[in-house]
């Protein structure tokens, strides 16, 4: 099996590098393909045919370059049961997730379809006498992400969409893991009428990465993954002059209320924390329970997820799927060994789950542990998988104290019934991405997506009008005639 071709200058172009690393499905651990780990030399041809296609580019008006994103928003809905089948084998994921998933990348192109808008600069005359002033957004050059496993179809879907929208071009490093749906994604944006050269595709690892990172002709990099890597990309990045936007991890606390819906607030708690096996950044991760709500919400989400079925994301029937690989299953071992040690109760065990059907998968079931705290690692740190903390708090006072103890800020929820306990949780939650009665805290294409403090180092966020800002910059014109 050859390993996929990167995509340099309009063409499948083999890596020049010599290693290569499977490609497996999570579930039955079939390989389905190899991906190459390319070399800086690869990197700097694809940075060089992005600034080669980027004066032309740029010249094309806007609207001509909405118009292929249009198209492609049509190939993206024609080909959508297919991406998301072929994104469940690589991934994992449920075929529903996947198509979820599929769907809000879509989003994210129907909205940088708007580009002749959102590009639009402001003009004032007479800012003194026979003097005018205006602004004008213009694209940079080249500009690259670097994205991860757990959304391989809509996080890159975040960034280059709107950098092409807006004039520039692009090189994308998928995740090494599963980046076989987006080659499928590059295919339908070349029939959409996407120049050669407009948008590249490098795989590999940390030196591709790093390669990006570094090149001379990049004008600024997008990055999802972990916080530690986050904050090594921002400072890395930066220290050349680029513009960075580098979203990291979190660590989400749920809080319900006594006067909440406790079983849609159920719902909403458990597709938060098991969908996609926890693998997302907006999972939620830590249950407080106020007051009388704890024991409540507690029996209710014992009952849900002692009665969920694992299962091939392909199959009816299944109500979570495996995680990524077996690294990454022991990694969350880990954590639910650790919290064990350090005092939280095992109230539901997932760790010896199996699928007889698929024995070689990656399996964890859901697992809920009682009394964490931010003292304990499974308090403080993201596991990045289907392990839910649960405490009791007898405040929302006690409970925003005990989530702002978390290094992370990227969402938080509230479930209740009052409006004036949403408005002040609200107001002095300090999190970026706020849900009230919502358990995945996830904006629209059209509002930006991104956390604080420790989730997130930069400026300009993902998604909505903060995209249109960080692709672009604004220059001022005064005139006077």
């Amino acid at each position: 099996m050859e390993p996929i071709p990167n995509f340099i200058g309009g063409e499948w172009t083999p890596s020049s590098g010599s290693d290569s690393l499977p490609v497996a499905d999570p579930a039955t651990r079939e390989v389905l393909g190899h991906v190459p780990l390319s070399s800086r030399e690869d990197v700097d041809r694809a940075v060089r045919a992005a600034a080669s296609a980027f004066p032309e580019w740029r010249a094309t008006p806007a609207v001509e370059r909405a118009r292929v994103l249009f198209r492609l928003k049509a190939l993206l809905e024609e080909h959508k049961p297919d991406l998301g089948r072929t994104l469940t084998r690589e991934h994992g994921k449920l075929l529903s997730e996947s198509l979820g998933e599929v769907q809000r990348g879509i989003e994210n192109v129907e909205h940088a379809c708007g580009v002749p808008s959102l590009m639009m600069g402001e003009t004032l005359e007479d800012i003194a006498a026979g003097i005018d002033c205006e602004t004008i957004r213009q694209p940079l050059g080249v500009f690259a992400a670097i994205t991860p496993y757990n959304f391989p179809v809509m996080i890159p879907l975040w960034f280059w969409p709107y950098a092409v929208a807006t004039g520039n071009t692009f090189v994308l490093k998928p995740s090494e893991q599963d980046p076989l749906t987006h080659q499928t994604i590059v295919d339908l944006a070349a029939e959409a009428g996407l120049p050669a050269g407009v948008l590249n595709v490098v795989h590999g690892a940390g030196d591709v990465a790093a390669a990006l990172l570094e090149h001379p002709d990049v004008h600024g990099v997008s990055f999802v993954g972990s916080s530690a890597t986050a904050k090594t990309v921002y400072a890395r990045a930066a220290a050349t002059g680029k513009r960075v936007q580098a979203l990291g991890g979190a660590k989400n606390h749920m809080i319900v209320l006594p006067d909440a819906d406790l079983d849609d607030t159920a719902d909403a708690v458990m597709a938060s924390i098991f969908g996609s096996s926890g693998q997302r950044c907006l999972a939620g991760s830590v249950v407080l329970g106020v007051g009388g709500a704890y024991d409540e919400i507690r029996a209710r989400m014992l009952d849900r997820a002692s009665s969920m079925r694992l299962g091939y994301g392909l199959e009816e029937g299944a109500d979570m799927g495996p995680v990524i690989s077996a690294p990454h299953r022991t990694r969350v071992l880990e954590y639910v060994a650790a919290g064990a040690r350090e005092g939280a109760n095992v109230a539901l065990d997932g760790r010896e789950a199996t699928v007889a059907e698929y024995p070689e998968g990656h399996w964890i079931g859901p697992t809920i542990l009682e009394d964490v705290t931010p003292d304990m690692s499974v308090g403080r740190e993201e596991i990045f998988g289907p392990v839910a903390g649960l405490s009791r708090v007898e405040s929302v006072d006690e409970a925003i104290a005990l989530m702002h103890r978390v290094a992370y800020g990227n969402a938080t929820s509230i479930f209740t019934t009052s409006g004036r306990a949403a408005r002040e949780f609200r107001y002095r939650a300090g999190i970026s991405m706020i849900g009230v009665n919502i358990g995945v805290a996830a904006p629209m294409a059209f509002f930006p997506f991104g956390g604080s403090r420790a989730s997130f180092y930069g400026d300009l966020k993902a998604q909505g009008r903060d995209a249109i800002e960080f692709y672009t910059d604004k220059r001022v014109v005064i005139s006077r005639w």
